[in-house]
């Protein structure tokens, strides 16, 4: 699996618990200023994972209060662009006399060559640990042009729409589920992060027709990919549909998955297929019929179907299902 680095402050004596929290954020993110109320008895945790140049983390810690200031940035300087997406509490974003609210749902943004500061607090009482997801990208990664990505510093990118949500769902299964890819994907998924990032920006910019067209190309599959899981059931989902919603012509789109070697038509069939494999193999699932799955799926022949998954997976639909959860097969 990838390598996940993890820090808890309860594993320290209580008196060094802030210190040892204000070093691991200036090791695994930013030198920066940090002062909380619960100093005192500072109990937070962290998990890093590093995708080559690309940095995920997640931060779960009291309510504090964060500064980075040009004595800060002149010790040490990564000059790298931070995503950072509150999952839960409310606070607030300084950088470049720009202001923006941090809430749950929206990427703020900040450079961290500049100087910068943000504060985030509990909702409730009860809401007394907060968490945090950031991204750290290399300046040089982000293919836009400085002045412009400027504009965007102290302000926010959704994460429930349009690129924001793709880079929010990739991250966060990468985070939750790193056990699913090994030590030697870190610098593709790393790619698909920077990327993803880069058209988010791109997108709220208005500047994605400048995107080199390995980007865009990249972007476009993501977004694609992301559609066809949202769509399986249209038995009417096909590559034209899928181009006329994305504004791509046909061509651009066949093209677009030429680099990962599969058809587009091929894709939904696939993914139709393991989800109908999913859902049989489901106790949940174990009295409805294998062709009302089927056609939950998109499939409204089942003669074809029953074709088409046998060809999958080496045996007949029911016959999978009686099989048992524990067979393994081979995806081909």
């Amino acid at each position: 699996m990838l390598t996940v680095g993890s820090a808890d402050t309860t594993e320290v004596p209580e008196e060094e618990r802030f210190g040892f929290w204000h070093d691991l954020i200036a090791r695994e993110s930013v030198p920066m200023r940090v002062h909380s109320d619960h100093a005192a008895d500072f109990r937070a945790r962290a998990k890093v994972i590093n995708l080559g140049e690309v940095v995920l983390s997640t931060w779960r810690y009291p309510s504090l209060d964060m500064q980075r200031t040009g004595t800060f940035i002149r010790r040490g300087d990564p000059e790298m662009y931070q995503f950072a997406l509150p999952l839960s509490g409310h606070g607030g974003l300084e950088q470049e006399r720009r202001t923006s609210a941090l809430t749950p749902g929206h990427f703020a943004i900040v450079d961290t060559s500049r100087p910068h500061q943000s504060s985030h607090r509990g909702r409730s009482p009860q809401e007394s640990l907060l968490t945090t997801l950031t991204v750290l990208v290399p300046h040089h990664l982000i293919p836009a042009p400085p002045r412009k990505i400027a504009q965007l510093l102290g302000t926010t990118i959704s994460a429930t729409e349009g690129m924001g949500a793709l880079v929010h769902q990739f991250v966060h299964q990468v985070m939750t589920h790193p056990e699913q890819y090994q030590d030697g994907d870190a610098p593709f998924l790393g790619t698909v992060v920077r990327d993803l990032l880069a058209a988010a920006v791109a997108q709220h910019l208005d500047l994605t027709d400048a995107l080199p067209q390995e980007v865009r190309g990249h972007s476009l599959r993501m977004r694609v990919r992301a559609f066809i899981d949202d769509h399986l059931g249209d038995p009417d989902l096909s590559p034209s549909l899928i181009a006329a919603a994305h504004h791509v012509s046909l061509r651009s789109l066949h093209r677009a998955f030429e680099a990962e070697g599969q058809s587009v038509a091929e894709v939904i069939r696939l993914s139709r297929l393991d989800r109908c494999a999913r859902d049989l193999r489901d106790p949940l699932h174990r009295e409805r019929p294998v062709h009302t799955i089927a056609a939950r799926w998109g499939f409204s022949t089942p003669a074809h179907f029953s074709r088409v998954f046998t060809a999958r997976f080496g045996m007949s639909p029911r016959a999978f299902r009686d099989s048992g959860p524990a067979r393994r097969h081979d995806r081909r």
